[in-house]
């Protein structure tokens, strides 16, 4: 069974973002501020973490600003980077939770670059431990070096 790490645990950092419209459309977006912006690389795609489904999410450089934006939540790495091929599920988590534009919402940071965890404020998760695809590399070269 993989580890599991609680949303409270003191080694697991949290930022406060803010869930904001997008477009004339009114599609929800996620609003990272710009001093955490260096938790979350700008035009990767990572993992998200929202109600135990564990989705992909590419996180994008605002058009004005210095924060990150996380647009949309997709059940493949390949939809995340081409969002107009797959389903949107980010409305969906944001229709389930008593959040409202305006509201926050809180990031978990899991493992920078590679995880993070999205909840309603008050609610806590837990987040299976994962090794970012870097980790295990350096783990085999370490290995192949001795």
């Amino acid at each position: 069974m993989a580890d599991r790490i609680s949303s409270d645990h003191a080694s697991l950092p949290t930022v406060r973002a803010t869930l904001a419209r997008s477009g004339a459309l009114d599609r929800p977006k996620v609003e990272i501020p710009a001093d955490d912006a260096d938790r979350f690389p700008a035009g990767e795609v990572v993992r998200v973490v929202a109600d135990e489904t564990e989705y992909r999410a590419r996180v994008e450089s605002p058009l004005t600003g210095d924060g990150r934006e996380i647009r949309g939540l997709y059940e493949t790495p390949e939809f995340a980077r081409n969002p107009g091929e797959g389903e949107n599920l980010l409305g969906e988590w944001v229709e389930s939770t008593g959040v409202e534009f305006g509201q926050s919402v809180l990031v978990d940071v899991v493992e920078p670059g590679f995880k993070y965890g999205l909840r309603e404020p008050g609610r806590r998760a837990f987040y299976d431990a994962t090794e970012s695809p870097d980790d295990s590399l350096a783990d085999i070269a370490e290995q192949l070096d001795g």
